[in-house]
C-alpha cells in the first residue's frame, strides 16, 4: 500500500513497483497528481505531458489540419 513520507521539507508518496508498472511509469518520470472525480479521498496519477510534446502536437495540427479534416470525412 502506498505511503506518504517526508522528503526534506516536502512530502512524497511511495508507490509499489507493481503499481508503477501497471501505470506504465518508471523511476524519474514526471507525473500529474489530481483528485479523482467522483471519488472522495482518491488520487489520479498520470504521466505528465511534456511542453515539447505539446508544442509539437500544436504545430502538427496547425500544419496538417486540412488533410486531417479531409481524412475524417472519408
Amino acid at each position: 500500500m502506498p505511503k506518504v513520507i517526508t522528503i526534506g521539507n516536502s512530502s512524497g508518496i511511495l508507490i509499489p513497483k507493481s503499481q508503477l508498472a501497471a501505470l506504465g511509469l518508471k523511476v524519474g518520470d514526471t507525473v500529474e497528481v489530481s483528485a479523482a472525480p467522483g471519488k472522495p479521498n482518491s488520487l489520479r496519477v498520470t504521466p505528465a505531458e511534456s511542453a515539447e510534446l505539446a508544442d509539437w502536437t500544436k504545430s502538427f495540427l496547425e500544419n496538417y489540419r486540412p488533410a486531417l479534416e479531409a481524412l475524417a470525412k472519408k
